[in-house]
């Protein structure tokens, strides 16, 4: 799994791979940040960690030192859970058609940042996530499931996200257990 941040996409996953009748084992969280907050969950619930820093490194060379712990540690799938870098063309092919990812939108709504904002400034009323395969374009990869968040009058990105995420948390772990198991 691969993260950015605080991991709380990588902690439902986590979770969810802890019951014995999940057909999948979160084994390695990498990250291209050594801060980032969600290392430390990982490593309080026995998962291996890995991170280094992309910063001074080209995309496809940093990229090259993930993929090596990934293969090293035999892994099947990648799953991003809020990794927030742009992989890399070889990356990408190297783990064709098994790497995920979530996002916060209704894919192809709102490829990028700021779903929730650009979702209530064009008066939608609906949000959602999708969980799709990565492809080399950003957000853009086939979608595996969708789940719809009603967007409410006085909604701020800040509240709406916070609705997007509970449903992350609930649709993430379903797919790639579907995913793994096809």
């Amino acid at each position: 799994m691969l993260i950015s941040g605080r991991g709380s996409n990588m902690l439902a996953l986590a979770d969810a791979g802890a019951d014995p009748a999940c057909p999948y084992e979160i084994v390695l969280v990498a990250s291209n940040d050594p801060e980032a907050p969600g290392l430390a969950t990982a490593a309080t619930r026995g998962i291996a960690t890995w991170a280094h820093s992309h910063k001074g490194m080209k995309r496809a060379e940093f990229d090259a030192l993930i993929d090596a712990q990934l293969r090293a540690a035999n892994i099947e799938w990648v799953a991003l859970a809020g990794y927030m870098r742009i992989l890399s063309p070889e990356f990408i092919s190297g783990w064709e058609g098994r790497m995920i990812n979530i996002h916060p939108s209704l894919l192809p709504k709102y490829k990028g940042l700021d779903t929730h904002a650009r979702a209530i400034e064009a008066g939608d009323s609906v949000a959602g996530v999708s969980v799709h395969l990565v492809t080399a374009e950003l957000d853009d990869g086939p979608v595996l499931a969708q789940v719809e968040v009603p967007v409410l009058p006085g909604d701020t990105p800040e509240t709406l996200a916070a609705r997007v995420l509970i449903e992350e948390h609930r649709l993430y772990p379903r797919v790639l257990a579907e995913m793994v198991t096809r």
